[in-house]
């Protein structure tokens, strides 16, 4: 397992077809342990992935991650991994203000990308992570947005997709969440420069992606944001108005001050009312129908209809994803499929910093929030108040 352990592929990159597609993780704490290697060993098992390395800057880490998971190849340097293993799909673990960086490296290396939320901390940093892209066929880099995969979520997407349940008319966005001090003890998290954000950036952009799925392109966003319990730079709390393309009106809270969470999505539309209530992923059975009155039971009971279970998970999309990759075709979550929830994220944040509404398309290179999230203002300074940036 290590990293003077290894041998090179020789030559070019070969087809996917008919072959495993070959996997390296980059960084290796509690998410890619928890969430990634169990979904990378199920696909192993079914003889789709085989996960050749791991890298992290502790090297002991990175053995002990190839230990568990029974990885050839420990390496605490990317380049070197990219370089010697020249792998076809590269996950990244990491935090925030490293995925710019390991995320281009990786696909000039030839390999596609699968990095965890938040993508990148600005979209200045998303544009250079786009034009690193291959043009036809990847590689590609898509967002671990797990929420949005998995039977519910497509079968809720359908009905509404196709007008069954009526134009949408209200929607109600909440991720309210507990974090304590020890939480932010962590050195990277809360503050600007490494976490690039607080709750409305590493918690609620994974309900607020799957409200984007759902009910398509959002037309303006009016928000406030506060620090009211942690001594950190980042908000704790933020709340949000925003208006959709199609003319319906959302409400949308991000906090980690909740002792009790939930992660809620509702979706009042003219002829019913679509609730999913979960936490940390759901399955068939979180998400609910209500029928508006004078709908047939006979057609409401269709819509309950869910199919074979599928819950959300890393496990759900990486397969998509595999099937992306093999077919060369951009996957879901990428270039601007991915690109739309960092740009309500960043919105969100310019609104309630400037006091101001802010129209989607409206943040481009030029105006601080397009590299910043709090835009550079030097009065959001690490103290326990309520205020914004001066």
């Amino acid at each position: 397992m290590s990293p003077s352990a290894t041998s090179a592929p020789d030559g070019p990159r070969t087809p996917l077809a008919g072959r495993r597609v070959r996997v390296a993780v980059i960084g290796t704490g509690a998410i890619a342990r928890v969430s990634h290697l169990p979904a990378l060993a199920r696909l192993a098992e079914e003889g789709e992935t085989e996960t050749v390395a791991a890298v992290d800057v502790d090297a002991d880490a990175a053995r002990a991650f190839c230990a568990q998971g029974g990885i050839p190849h420990a390496y605490d340097d990317l380049a070197r991994m990219l370089r010697e293993q020249r792998p076809d799909l590269v996950v990244i673990c990491t935090p925030p203000t490293l995925h710019r960086e390991q995320t281009v490296a990786a696909l000039r290396a030839g390999a596609w990308v699968w990095c965890e939320k938040p993508p990148v901390p600005s979209l200045a940093d998303f544009a250079a992570v786009e034009s690193a892209e291959g043009t036809d066929g990847g590689p590609y880099a898509a967002i671990v947005f797990q929420h949005r995969f998995g039977s519910g979520a497509a079968h809720v997407r359908r009905l509404l997709a196709e007008g069954a349940l009526g134009r949408p008319l209200v929607a109600h966005c909440q991720t309210t969440w507990y974090r304590d001090s020890a939480y932010y003890a962590v050195p990277w998290r809360g503050r600007w420069d490494t976490e690039g954000g607080g709750p409305a950036m590493g918690h609620g952009i994974h309900q607020m992606d799957l409200l984007l799925d759902l009910l398509g392109p959002w037309r303006e966003v009016r928000a406030m944001a506060g620090r009211l319990v942690h001594d950190v730079e980042t908000e704790d709390v933020s709340t949000a108005l925003v208006r959709f393309e199609s003319g319906a009106m959302a409400t949308v809270v991000n906090s980690v001050l909740s002792p009790d969470e939930v992660s809620r999505i509702r979706v009042d539309c003219e002829r019913a009312t679509v609730e999913l209530t979960h936490l940390y992923g759901h399955a068939n059975a979180d998400w609910r129908i209500t029928p508006a009155p004078g709908v047939p039971e006979e057609e409401a009971a269709g819509w309950r209809d869910f199919g074979a279970d599928v819950p959300s998970s890393h496990l759900a999309q990486l397969r998509e994803l595999l099937a992306s990759m093999r077919a060369g075709r951009r996957p879901r979550s990428s270039g601007e499929d991915g690109r739309k929830s960092l740009e309500l994220v960043t919105a969100l944040y310019k609104s309630a910093f400037t006091d101001t509404t802010v129209e989607r398309g409206g943040i481009g290179p030029g105006d601080p929030y397009y590299t910043a999230l709090h835009g550079g203002a030097p009065g959001w300074a690490p103290t326990a108040d309520a205020g914004v940036p001066a």
